[in-house]
């Protein structure tokens, strides 16, 4: 506009008209996320970390990390070699030393690092564990972190839901280890869809398809308790199978943007090359929401295969792969993703701020700013939507969000124990149940 006559004949055309006229053809924004590249000052902040495994250490490493004055302070473990391991790389990496009486050993630990003057407790235990340390943590008024998934079965994920309703009450902070809600492409690029980039979103596709994961044979002297828990990730009532303890990352990234769970569910699975435990190697899993919109559910674990680790949505009038673009109905992109410069000076997804890093700011920040922080509850729902679709790969059967929200189904021994376990590896036959 560079004269009033041009203004006097844009303002007799109404704003309608010119805001129609200056959105024409561009992608709608949403409103840019702010983050956080450190956690703010406040008193010290200690934490106990429960299951010094290699992602416990990490988040050990992640909370020291976050910002000033936060302290790790005790550590708990049923393994004395995980536990020395961590207590070593703490010391290596981060000059921090943990006290012989601020180590503790047992399936009865997690009561005693949370017992022990902590601030914040950090649950990395296997996933059957972590209903009952949640409530613990809880009940005894702690900060949390958890990592995903939640529960194993849907009497474990109801008793998160409780926990984290009672977290609320008493004002604690709660999150759990869902890092792409603290990654910075994935938050940019759903504050976009959110605004209506693509329109409504009608289709979805999810995929966590990779080489064979880790495992660990029997060796002699071991009973059957320290069997599974060293081979953890292969045992359904451990890990709650690979849907859950992995590919639920990509379901929840779905559901995320869509704003909504689905309502049923119809998979298939099977195993073919897996070599310890009772677990599927792969899943193929078809959700339907609400609206009668569908999400393709596939992960896989076996070597030698196509890989892809992902997310995609459709929408009426575009699509995206919920990361770093954003393209029109004839595949041109309307928005990408500006990815800071890496070393080399090149636009890099490794340059971000580790989600890893950030959600654990994030939480340092709720609590020293006390501001509302609490993503359990949406954390047992991702998980409830992963144990749908195994529960239907498992008996050929549709399975409904009802169903399983009424179901009592519970997976795993009533008190954990070193001995014997009435569990065998028997692999689910869909069509026989």
């Amino acid at each position: 506009m560079k004269d009033a006559a041009s203004v006097a004949a844009l303002s007799a055309l109404g704003a309608g008209v010119l805001l129609k006229s200056c959105s024409s053809g561009r992608t709608k924004r949403g409103k840019e996320p702010v983050f956080l590249d450190e956690a703010p000052a406040g008193r010290t902040l200690k934490a106990g970390l429960i299951g010094c495994g290699g992602r416990g250490t990490g988040a050990a490493i992640n909370f020291l990390d976050a910002g000033p004055g936060l302290e790790i302070t005790a550590l708990g473990d049923v393994f004395s070699e995980r536990l020395d391991r961590c207590r070593n790389q703490l010391k290596e990496r981060k000059n921090v030393e943990i006290a012989d009486e601020k180590c503790f050993l047992g399936f009865d630990a997690y009561q005693k690092v949370i017992e022990s003057d902590v601030d914040v407790v950090l649950l990395a235990a296997p996933p059957f564990f972590r209903p009952s340390h949640f409530d613990a943590a809880v009940r005894a008024r702690k900060h949390v972190f958890m990592e995903k998934p939640v529960a194993v079965d849907p009497v474990g994920a109801r008793a998160i839901m409780a926990s984290a309703r009672m977290a609320d009450v008493a004002g604690l902070k709660v999150i759990h280890g869902m890092q792409r809600h603290h990654q910075r492409d994935y938050v940019t690029t759903y504050q976009h869809i959110k605004a209506g980039a693509i329109g409504e979103i009608i289709g979805a596709s999810a995929y966590w398809n990779q080489p064979q994961l880790w495992h660990v044979n029997p060796q002699p002297g071991w009973n059957d308790m320290e069997a599974m828990l060293r081979d953890w990730v292969n045992w359904c009532w451990l890990s709650g199978d690979h849907i859950i303890e992995q590919h639920i990352h990509n379901i929840d990234v779905v559901h995320w943007f869509k704003g909504k769970y689905p309502v049923k569910a119809v998979g298939f699975g099977g195993r073919h090359r897996r070599l310890t435990g009772d677990q599927y190697d792969f899943f193929s899993v078809d959700y339907v929401f609400d609206d009668n919109t569908h999400m393709h559910s596939m992960c896989r674990q076996i070597n030698g295969c196509a890989n892809n680790v992902s997310e995609f949505i459709m929408g009426t009038e575009g699509m995206s792969n919920c990361r770093s673009f954003i393209q029109n109905l004839q595949g041109e992109t309307t928005w990408q993703y500006q990815y800071p410069l890496d070393e080399q000076g090149q636009p890099s997804p490794q340059a971000i701020k580790s989600p890893y890093d950030q959600e654990i700011i994030d939480l340092v920040a709720a609590i020293r700013n006390n501001t509302p922080l609490n993503t359990g509850e949406d954390c047992a729902n991702s998980t409830l939507v992963g144990i749908m679709g195994r529960m239907s790969a498992y008996s050929g059967k549709e399975v409904t969000w009802e169903e399983v929200m009424n179901s009592n189904l519970r997976l795993g021994p009533q008190e954990p124990a070193f001995g014997s376990v009435d569990i065998k590896a028997i692999i689910p036959a869909p069509g026989t149940v």
